[in-house]
């Protein structure tokens, strides 16, 4: 039976909030005054949070504000200048994107990067390599042990096809899939990965009401089923309200607000970024 969760934060020193359930855990990414420079140009700067070990926060911010920046410091695309950022207490600096996922980060994007020409099935298989078990002596001359990994990665895609309501899709190209379902493959594929948290960067850019509400369903779903956390971006305020428990709103590259959802409707400072200053 699945345990059900509070959605009651607690403050607690060094960090924004988390879960109330996570107090007594480490923080799965615990992230220090993160900030890096373009030449001249300070995209980030004095970027701090922590996220608990099975939590749903959010980023938010203006178009331009370094929310997406902030994803690839956190994925490793990008170095940071200054600042540190642990995953599951080891601290990530120099560390390829590649490492990074195998220490327990998965994400998706703003712009869908799925294999377009390779089948759904083939590209969850694709996020599960760093578990698959086989050597390269195996692979090339089709051992029994290739066998066995290669049955192992197709059940175990397709079960996490199956928990997207995936699986009459398994066998079509990706890239000829709705968006919608494309969407939903890309945060399978993460899922492959068996990951610790999930960068959602705005997975539901280009999805109508419907599709929207399943998706605060499928995320609510996935943590608790994969005891995971979930960091997403994302424009549509309503999901944001409706999924997250802590909310972090930056500006320009700075942190302007945290809080909960109740907390940042009602922040002057947020209001201000996206609706502007009131004159007289």
């Amino acid at each position: 039976m699945r345990e059900e969760y509070s959605r009651k934060m607690v403050e607690v020193t060094t960090t924004n909030l988390l879960r109330e359930q996570d107090t007594d855990k480490q923080p799965v990414l615990d992230v220090r005054n993160l900030g890096i420079d373009f030449g001249g140009l300070t995209a980030v700067d004095g970027f701090t949070m922590s996220i608990g070990p099975t939590e749903i926060s959010g980023l938010i911010g203006p178009n331009g504000a370094g929310k997406t920046t902030i994803f690839n410091l956190l994925t490793s695309v990008y170095q940071p200048t200054r600042g540190s950022i642990l995953l599951n207490g080891i601290d990530t600096k120099g560390m390829t994107t590649a490492k990074v996922n195998r220490l327990g980060i998965a994400r998706t994007f703003q712009n869908i990067r799925l294999f377009s020409e390779m089948t759904a099935l083939d590209n969850v298989k694709v996020g599960m390599h760093n578990s698959i078990k086989c050597s390269f002596l195996s692979s090339l001359l089709r051992l029994p042990p290739y066998y066995k990994a290669e049955r192992g990665a197709n059940e175990r895609a397709m079960e996490l096809l199956d928990f997207m309501g995936l699986t009459d899709v398994a066998n079509v190209k990706a890239g000829a899939l709705p968006y919608g379902v494309q969407r939903r493959l890309e945060i399978v594929r993460a899922l492959a990965t068996n990951p610790s948290i999930v960068l959602l960067d705005e997975p539901a850019a280009g999805m109508n009401p419907s599709e929207t509400a399943e998706l605060m369903h499928q995320i609510r779903r996935i943590r608790d089923t994969f005891q995971i956390a979930i960091f997403l971006i994302e424009h549509d305020m309503n999901l944001v309200m409706n999924v997250c428990e802590a909310i972090m709103v930056v500006n320009y590259g700075r942190v302007i607000a945290k809080g909960t959802p109740e907390q940042i409707k009602q922040n002057p400072a947020v209001i201000e970024a996206y609706l502007g200053r009131k004159d007289g």
